[in-house]
C-alpha cells in the first residue's frame, strides 16, 4: 500500500501532521535522525526510516512506495552558532526532497513554509494574495525559508504538485521540549519569566496546524498557499491569558524596546565569543516587532478549516503541560 512520508515528525508541526494522518488511518512513514526518539514520541504503527533531509541517500530509502510527502522538517531556531546550518537544512534539505519527489512522481508535496516569507509592512494585515517578499529578510532563518520557498515554486514548472502551508507561531500538543510558546508556558509556571519582550505574534493551535496541512493536501490545488493563523496576540495579552490559565494574576511587566535592543545586541556580540545563545536573540526581537496580521479567510473558505480560539487553546495546553485546569472564562 502507498505510504505518506513526513519529515520533521518529532517537531511540533510534523508530530501534529502525523497525528492528523493517523486519525484518517493513513499509512505513514517518517524520516528522522533519531529513531529511538521517534519510537518514544510516535505511535507504534509508524514506519520509521533513519536519515536526514541533508542526506540524499537516506531520502531515497524513505521514498520507496511513497505517493504523498509532507516536508515539515527545518530549523526554526532564532539563533545558531553556525548560521550556515540554516541553509544546509532549510534550503539544501528542501532541494533534496524536491528532487526525490520529482523523480518518483509523487502525487502531492505539502511544504511547510512560514508566514515570514510574505511582504507586509509592520502592523499591516496580509493574506495569500500578498506578494512573497523578494528582498532578503532580517534573519538567517527567514532568508533560508525565502530561498527554500523559491525552490519549491520553481519545481512547480517541473511538475511538482506542491501546496504551501504558512503556519503562525505554534503552541499546543506535541513533543516535550518544543521551543516557543510551549516553553514560555512552562517558564511562566516556574516563575522564570522576570519580564516580557515588547511586541507580539500571530498564533495557531498545533492540532489545528496539523489538520490544516492534511486538509490542504486533500482540497488544495497545486501551487496554492494557505495561511494557518488563528489571531494576532500582543505578548502582554498572551502572558495574561497564560497566567489566568495557571490560576494566577502575576503578569510580568514589559521591558522598553530600547532596553531589549541593547540586551540583544550585547548578547549577540558575546555569543560570538562564548558560543552560547544570547538571552534575547536578534531574530526573536525582529519577529516580535514585525507585528503584521495574517488573515486566515482562504483556509477557512477553501479548506473548511476552523481554528481553536487562542484563550481555549492556551487553557488546554496549560492543562496538558502543567496539569493545572481552570474553568473557561
Amino acid at each position: 500500500m502507498p505510504k505518506t512520508l513526513v519529515t520533521g515528525a518529532t517537531g511540533l508541526v510534523g508530530w501534529n501532521v502525523v497525528t492528523a494522518l493517523r486519525e484518517r488511518s493513513r499509512e505513514v512513514r517518517v524520516l528522522v535522525r533519531d529513531p529511538d526518539k521517534a519510537r518514544r514520541l510516535l505511535p507504534g504503527e509508524i514506519d520509521i526510516v533513519a536519515g536526514d533531509v541533508t542526506d540524499a541517500a537516506s531520502i531515497a530509502r524513505a521514498f520507496k512506495d511513497v505517493n504523498v510527502v509532507y516536508h515539515a522538517a527545518g530549523l526554526p531556531e532564532q539563533w545558531l552558532k553556525d548560521e550556515a546550518r540554516f541553509r544546509r537544512v532549510n534550503v539544501e534539505g528542501t532541494s533534496h526532497l524536491i528532487d526525490a519527489a520529482l523523480e518518483r512522481k509523487v502525487e502531492r508535496f505539502v511544504y511547510t513554509s512560514t508566514i515570514d516569507v510574505f511582504q507586509a509592512a509592520p502592523s499591516q494585515e496580509f493574506d495569500e494574495t500578498s506578494p512573497i517578499d523578494p528582498s532578503p529578510k532580517g534573519t538567517a532563518y527567514e532568508r533560508s525559508k525565502q530561498e527554500a520557498d523559491r525552490r519549491v515554486v520553481a519545481a512547480l514548472d517541473k511538475g511538482l504538485h506542491a501546496v504551501f502551508i504558512h503556519p503562525a507561531a505554534l503552541y499546543g500538543p506535541g513533543p516535550a521540549g518544543s521551543p516557543g510558546i510551549n516553553d514560555f508556558i512552562l517558564r511562566m509556571r516556574d516563575r522564570k519569566v522576570p519580564a516580557l519582550l515588547p511586541g507580539g505574534m500571530p498564533v495557531v493551535y498545533s492540532r489545528d496546524a496539523g489538520l490544516g496541512h492534511v486538509l490542504a493536501e486533500e482540497r488544495g490545488a497545486a501551487g496554492s498557499r494557505y495561511i494557518l493563523s488563528e489571531s494576532y496576540v500582543d505578548f502582554t495579552h498572551l502572558a495574561w491569558i497564560v497566567t489566568h490559565a495557571l490560576g494566577r494574576k502575576d503578569v510580568p511587566r514589559v521591558i522598553p524596546l530600547w532596553l531589549a535592543k541593547l540586551v540583544s545586541e550585547g548578547g549577540e556580540r558575546w555569543s560570538v565569543v562564548s558560543g552560547r545563545a544570547p538571552l534575547i536573540p536578534r531574530g526573536q526581537l525582529h519577529f516580535l516587532q514585525w507585528k503584521a496580521r495574517p488573515r486566515n479567510t482562504k483556509a477557512r473558505k477553501e479548506l473548511k478549516w476552523v481554528p481553536t480560539l487562542f484563550r481555549d487553546g492556551v487553557r488546554q495546553t496549560v492543562a496538558e503541560l502543567t496539569g493545572v485546569t481552570t474553568p473557561a472564562a
